[in-house]
């Protein structure tokens, strides 16, 4: 984490669904990330604020 990045705060992964599957997201603090593994995507984290957009996913078997 760079010094000017804000961090996720946690809290949001109790009121966050998966916008694909309406599943449960773990946050993956190294990538910066919540993941769907039953949707098999991660979404990103940018300046503590997650993109829930299935555009800006990552699948997770990349």
């Amino acid at each position: 984490m760079t010094p000017d990045t804000i961090p996720f705060d946690r809290r949001m992964l109790e009121a966050l669904v998966c916008p694909h599957t309406r599943g449960v997201l773990s946050y993956d603090a190294e990538a910066q990330e919540l993941v769907s593994k039953t949707a098999g995507l991660a979404y990103p984290i940018r300046n503590g604020i997650p993109i829930m957009l299935m555009d800006e996913a990552r699948r997770l078997d990349d």
